[in-house]
């Protein structure tokens, strides 16, 4: 039995086919930022999102698999593969 997207998910995977801010994300989920936050927190444990963080080095957002929870408005946001997968029904 396949996980369905609820419509919160969605919206959020809808908005990050390129890397979005947590801002623009909001705005585009038209829900409460404690909600869309949960949502997010949950489709990165189930690798459908990946957060971006700034490096200075390469002078872009580049994948990063340490991040702080509670600051999510320091990073960007991108759909996986698995994320733009289950976003299209293609599973």
């Amino acid at each position: 039995m396949t996980e369905e997207l609820n419509e919160i998910q969605f919206q959020v995977l809808d908005s990050i086919y390129f890397v979005e801010s947590l801002q623009h994300i909001l705005e585009e989920a038209n829900a409460p930022r404690a909600v869309v936050i949960d949502e997010i927190r949950t489709m990165i444990d189930k690798g459908w999102v990946q957060v971006m963080g700034f490096d200075d080095k390469v002078g872009d957002y580049v994948r990063t698999a340490i991040f702080d929870n509670d600051n999510l408005d320091d990073y960007r946001f991108l759909a996986t593969k698995a994320g733009l997968m289950k976003h299209n029904g293609q599973e």
